[in-house]
């Protein structure tokens, strides 16, 4: 594994994950349009999770190309990298599972946000968060699921409607389950930490 962290911290590369997440950034607002359109402005914030994801890791890519560290955006980019994109690949295979198909777009929503939740993690010695920040993300996670389920504010998934209790209570645990991720990775002690070139 330790011959993958030059490769991340190379600066060509980090030009390149900056591109391809700007551009899945504003694809992934795109696709949300039809729901902002709909969204009591109070809720706007809360609503395009996956690409608010993305954005707190523009910024975090960002600060490391300018060789400095945004602890804060650092934890809400691990944090919510790894919720959302591991949710929406759990939404698409049960799409799958109960209609029996995926369409290119579920495929590409699968990969493209299991891709999310990986480089959320890979970056993880890079990341400088410590406690308070991460309780920051907690709460900002955690009071997002409170929008979506009690709110009615969730990504829309039709086929999907009558499952919405249980995908909240697995949206909840995944929540905690990020969160821990957080903490494993990045506050405990005796952490794998990596300097950025």
């Amino acid at each position: 594994m330790k011959w993958l962290y030059p490769i991340l911290a190379y600066r060509p590369f980090l030009w390149l994950l900056l591109v391809v997440n700007i551009a899945g950034t504003i694809y992934g607002y795109i696709w949300y349009r039809y729901q902002l359109a709909e969204t009591p402005p109070i809720f706007l914030p809360f609503v395009p999770d996956s690409p608010t994801a993305s954005l707190f890791f523009v910024f975090v890519l960002l600060a490391f190309l300018c060789r400095r560290h945004f602890p804060l955006l650092e934890a809400l980019a691990l944090v919510t990298l790894v919720k959302y994109g591991v949710w929406a690949v759990v939404m698409n295979i049960l799409v799958w599972k109960v209609t029996g198909t995926l369409d290119v777009i579920g495929w590409m929503l699968m990969i493209s946000h299991g891709a999310m939740a990986v480089e959320g993690m890979l970056y993880a010695p890079f990341y400088r968060f410590r406690w308070p920040h991460l309780a920051i993300a907690a709460v900002w996670t955690l009071h997002n699921d409170i929008i979506d389920y009690v709110f009615g504010m969730m990504p829309r998934y039709s086929v999907l409607e009558k499952y919405t209790a249980a995908i909240g209570y697995f949206t909840f645990w995944l929540s905690i389950v990020s969160i821990a991720i957080g903490y494993l990775l990045c506050v405990r002690k005796n952490r794998f930490v990596l300097p950025l070139n």
